[in-house]
C-alpha cells in the first residue's frame, strides 16, 4: 500500500517538473487557456494539469528557391514577380528570423504549435511583400543598381508585419535574380560593347601617348643639331682637329708625318 502511494508521489512529482533546452521557451496551456508568462530553458516546476508546447528562440532561415531541394519545400519554390515595365522576374531569398521569448504565448493562442510559424506567417507574408514592392523597379535595375535598394525595402516593410506577430526579422538574403532570356541578353550585348568601347579607348590612349613621345624625342634631336650646328666654326675645328692629331701621337701602332702646309698628316702604320 505504501509502495503504491509512494509511487504515486513520485510520479505526481516528476510531473511537476518540465526541463525545456537551451533556445527553447515553453507555453503552458491549461484546460484550454494559455498561461502568459512562458518557461525559460532549464528546470521548471509546473502545474501537472498543464500542456507545455515547446517553441524554438534561435535564429533560423527560411529558403525559397527554384533549385530542387534547395529551398524549405521541394521543387521550384521560388517567387515570381511582375516588375514595372511588365517583365516576370524570379527571385530566390533566404529569411533569418527568430521568435520573441516574451510573445510566445501569444503565438501560441493566435497561430498555433512552433510548426506552424513559417507556413502561416513567414512564408505567405514575405512573398506578399515581395511582389507587392517589386512594381516599383524595372528589370534591368532590380538585378543591378536597385538591388541593395529592393532588399532594404523589404527588411523594412517586414519587420513590422513580422513584429506584429512576435517575430523578429532579422535579414532578407536576396540570394538570385533569375531575368527573362531576352533580357540577359540584351544586358550582355551593352556589357561587351562597353567593354569594346573602353579597350579602344585605352588603345587610343596608348597611341598618343606614343606619338607625343616620338615628337618630344624628335624635337630634341632637332633642338640638338641646330646647337652642334651653330657652335661649329674654323677654331672649334681646328681645336677638334688638334685633339685627334693629340690621340694619333701617343698612339703606339703609328708614326705621323707632316706634310707641307696642308696641315693634314699623314699616318704611316710602322708595322
Amino acid at each position: 500500500m505504501y509502495a503504491g502511494i509512494g509511487i504515486a508521489l513520485i510520479g505526481a512529482f516528476s510531473s511537476m517538473i518540465k526541463v525545456i533546452e537551451p533556445g527553447q521557451v515553453g507555453v503552458q496551456t491549461l484546460f484550454g487557456k494559455v498561461i502568459d508568462h512562458p518557461l525559460s530553458s532549464g528546470l521548471n516546476i509546473v502545474n501537472p494539469l498543464v500542456e507545455v508546447t515547446e517553441y524554438n528562440i534561435k535564429t533560423r532561415n527560411y529558403t525559397m528557391s527554384k533549385i530542387a531541394d534547395e529551398g524549405a519545400k521541394q521543387g521550384d519554390d521560388a517567387i515570381r514577380i511582375l516588375t514595372s515595365d511588365g517583365l516576370e522576374v524570379i527571385i530566390d531569398l533566404t529569411v533569418l528570423y527568430h521568435v520573441q521569448e516574451n510573445k510566445t504565448p501569444e503565438i501560441r493562442a493566435s497561430i498555433g504549435n512552433d510548426q506552424d510559424l513559417e507556413a502561416n506567417i513567414v512564408r505567405p507574408l514575405t512573398r506578399t511583400r515581395i511582389r507587392d514592392n517589386a512594381v516599383f523597379y524595372d528589370a534591368v535595375s532590380l538585378f543591378s543598381t536597385k538591388r541593395t535598394e529592393f532588399q532594404d525595402r523589404i527588411v523594412k516593410v517586414l519587420s513590422k508585419d513580422f513584429d506584429q506577430r512576435g517575430i523578429t526579422l532579422e535579414q532578407i538574403l536576396i540570394r538570385n535574380i533569375d531575368l527573362p532570356e531576352n533580357v540577359k541578353k540584351s544586358i550582355e550585348s551593352k556589357i561587351n560593347a562597353e567593354q569594346d568601347a573602353q579597350k579602344m579607348t585605352f588603345v587610343l590612349q596608348k597611341e598618343r601617348q606614343e606619338a607625343d613621345r616620338k615628337r618630344v624625342e624628335a624635337q630634341g634631336i632637332a633642338d640638338y643639331q641646330k646647337i652642334i650646328s651653330s657652335g661649329l666654326n674654323d677654331k672649334m675645328l681646328q681645336y677638334e682637329t688638334i685633339k685627334v692629331q693629340k690621340e694619333l701621337v701617343n698612339s703606339p701602332n703609328s708614326k705621323i708625318i707632316l706634310l707641307g702646309n696642308n696641315k693634314s698628316p699623314m699616318i704611316l702604320n710602322d708595322k
